[in-house]
């Protein structure tokens, strides 16, 4: 508490008005003394004898009635606060600059407890994920807690790295950056230009990216850059510095594509932090070619053909035999509606350049020679996809299993039924226990529940399916009776699939409730294609919000698999994966290092590509005042070095009066506000009646005995 002399005020008797009416009675009063007529004639400006001592009288009894007091105030004084504002994002972790700044820190905290009526507050700048370093956000929101009269300044220690300074700021103290290290930090990013996010299978896309040395004069030369794409052994690339540079990547399948790119280091560079990038490419089919080729005409017969172009992707090749050869009569081939059957075009020459053929109800009536037939044979094997959707044909001696493409199929016709091995009867197609962990079949609407042996599908009936041996592949589908409905197979690098049914079609029509025919249908196509999401046997990972998904999944029982989990560093770590059901297991770590994150079963290998959580953050990992200058320019303030030992070099703290200058050699300024509370005020009339009355009455009788004189 102090007592201070605020000044002196006036509590007046009378109203305001009366007293200046009383003024001007005075002044009227005194008018007749200050204009005399002499004995010559005239009027003439003589004062009178007593005028003064009676302009006196009259001033001091409007003094008195006016009543000044002299004004003594009792203050609280409250204390100037100081901002410490600590910055904590990515960039500031690098090298020895969190050390150093926890140090600087301590020290400010410790001279700023020494300075008399000063309270400093200390706020902390987190990572500001993709945004950058929000520096002044995080002061605004501190000041929103802070009268500005008691504001002295605010002291950042930052790497100058902030992202979100106005081109007018509007803070009125002054604002210092205490960054670490020393002017004239050199740094190497490699940063990309242009990477597309997808990319046609069996073709190569183009990355555009620049290796830049900043804070360089006159950067020259080249540098190496070293490309890795999911795991493959390194290729190097020269680079020259400061100029694009064009990386092709071949796309060879579908899903994700991880390519790492990494940039040599500079000698003397500030981190290699921002010399790596990860980016990942999702490879896509362009147009999928599909060759349909539709038997003995049936109720079904055009379901796959609704089906495949439905889908814009699909480029539809459809043939249907009507016009089989014992049903030749010699008519001249230009008399004919129907176009020739062309087996050798499409069976030899071009066969490979279709990613699915499918036989509906086909029967090997002599159209397609054995060679062609083991085309088909050898195309799959080479990693081709075929499906056989059967019917009665199958059983018989024009059956496909007959031919050498039988070689591929994962069934035939039990032995010694022949035509009998046609079962007609009502059923409802149950999922498998393999099949409710396929992704063919997981999830199906209306299944059976997996696990359950009397539960019944909830789909409608099929009335027809083939007995048949089951020698390969994997049953996702059966009858009520447990016979084999829908396999699925693996033969070389191809894959087959065998619908012993040709009763499907009752779904797409809702007979007897119908069922999901063309979600069935579309999945068994695009995993003979090879849709990754679709890969029963596979082990996926991706990074979301700085944390590892991995899943991994199989047709196999057993405990969830134990991985090991590699960091981009190099670090290695194991994991039990939780089990996620269908199949699946699955794990989430934290992922906060960038580039690539890699996860391994033992078997198989995936790859997930981390990119920096702050890019803004990255793009310049020196320390540098100038994005700062607006807000320095604008309140004063300046920027010093905190110096590279380990213990930084402070400036000093001083208290400064506003107006005058907030920094000089070695020292820095907190302004000095003076800002108060006045707790009490006591008043002293300086004219009190006592005193006024003598007075006036003196006055009154000295002017009186000097006018009689």
């Amino acid at each position: 508490m102090t007592q201070v002399l605020a000044g002196v005020d006036f509590a007046p008797v009378l109203p305001p008005w009366l007293l200046a009416a009383l003024g001007a009675v005075a002044l009227l009063a005194l008018l007749p003394g200050l204009v005399r007529r002499p004995p010559e004639g005239g009027l003439r400006l003589v004062p009178a004898r007593g005028l003064p001592l009676r302009a006196l009288v009259f001033a001091l009894l409007l003094l008195a009635l006016a009543n000044p007091r002299l004004v003594e105030e009792t203050r609280e004084t409250r204390p100037d606060i100081a901002l410490l504002v600590v910055d904590r994002s990515a960039s500031m972790a690098i090298g020895g600059r969190a050390a150093q700044v926890e140090a600087a820190r301590a020290a400010i905290e410790a001279r700023a407890a020494r300075l008399p009526e000063l309270e400093l507050r200390t706020v902390e700048v987190p990572e500001g994920g993709g945004r950058g370093t929000r520096l002044y956000g995080a002061v605004e929101r501190a000041l929103a807690e802070i009268p500005r009269a008691r504001l002295a300044g605010v002291i950042a220690l930052t790497d100058g790295q902030v992202h979100d300074i106005p081109a007018e700021p509007a803070l009125d103290a002054p604002f210092h950056a205490l960054l670490p290290g020393r002017p004239g930090e050199v740094d190497r990013r490699l940063r990309v230009i242009e990477a597309p996010g997808y990319g046609i299978v069996g073709r190569t896309v183009e990355l555009r990216v620049a290796v830049e040395d900043l804070g360089v004069a006159n950067p020259q030369g080249a540098a190496r850059l070293t490309i890795r794409r999911d795991g493959a052994p390194p290729r190097v690339e020269s680079v020259p510095i400061g100029r694009e540079h064009v990386v092709s990547v071949p796309i060879e399948r579908g899903g994700p594509t991880v390519v790492d790119l990494a940039a040599e280091e500079r000698p003397g560079e500030v981190s290699t932090l921002n010399n790596r990038l990860a980016i990942t490419v999702h490879g896509v089919r362009d147009r999928l070619r599909v060759l349909l080729v539709s038997g003995e005409p049936h109720a079904g017969e055009r379901t796959w053909r609704r089906l495949l172009k439905a889908d814009p992707n699909v480029d539809l090749v459809h043939f249907t035999i009507l016009r089989p050869p014992e049903k030749d009569d010699l008519t001249p081939l230009n008399e004919l509606a129907l176009i020739a059957f062309p087996v050798r075009e499409l069976f030899q020459q071009k066969l490979r350049e279709f990613d699915l053929i499918v036989f509906d109800r086909f029967a090997n009536r002599g159209i397609l020679p054995p060679v062609y037939l083991r085309n088909i044979a050898d195309y799959v094997r080479g990693g081709g996809a075929l499906l056989l959707s059967v019917g009665p044909e199958f059983g018989g001696p024009v059956s496909l299993a007959q031919t050498p493409l039988g070689a591929v199929l994962p069934a035939r016709p039990q032995a010694g039924l022949g035509e009998t091995a046609v079962a007609e009867g009502a059923f409802r197609p149950r999922i498998t226990q393999a099949g409710a962990r396929h992704p063919v079949t997981e999830g199906l609407a209306g299944a059976n529940p997996p696990g359950e042996a009397r539960a019944e599908p909830g789909w409608g009936r099929w009335y027809r399916h083939l007995r048949t041996d089951q020698r390969g592949g994997v049953a996702v589908m059966e009858t009520a009776d447990g016979a084999p409905l829908l396999l699925l197979d693996r033969v070389g690098e191809g894959r087959v699939a065998l619908l012993l049914s040709d009763h499907i079609w009752l779904w797409s029509r809702g007979h007897d409730g119908g069922g999901p025919q063309a979600e069935l249908l579309r999945r068994a196509a695009h995993w003979l294609m090879r849709e990754p999401e679709l890969e029963e046997e596979d082990l996926t990972a991706r990074i979301e919000a700085g944390r590892l998904h991995a899943q991994h999944r199989s047709l196999e029982g057993g405990p969830p698999p134990e991985v090991t989990v590699t960091a981009p560093d190099g670090g290695t770590a194991r994991h039990r994966m939780e089990p996620a059901g269908g199949g699946r297991a699955t794990l989430e770590v934290p992922a906060g290092q960038p580039g690539v994150w890699q996860v391994s079963d033992g078997r198989r290998t995936a790859f997930a590509a981390a990119a920096a959580a702050n890019p803004l953050e990255m793009a310049d990992l020196r320390a540098d005042p100038a994005p700062l200058r607006p807000l320095l320019v604008a309140t004063g303030g300046t920027a010093r070095w905190l110096g590279a030992g380990a213990e930084p070099a402070l400036p000093e703290l001083r208290r400064v009066a506003p107006g005058r200058d907030a920094h000089g050699s070695g020292w820095i300024g907190l302004r000095r506000n003076g800002d108060h509370t006045v707790t009490g005020i006591a008043a002293l009339p300086l004219l009190p009646p006592w005193l006024a009355l003598p007075l006036v009455l003196g006055l009154a009788v000295l002017a009186w005995r000097r006018e009689g004189r």
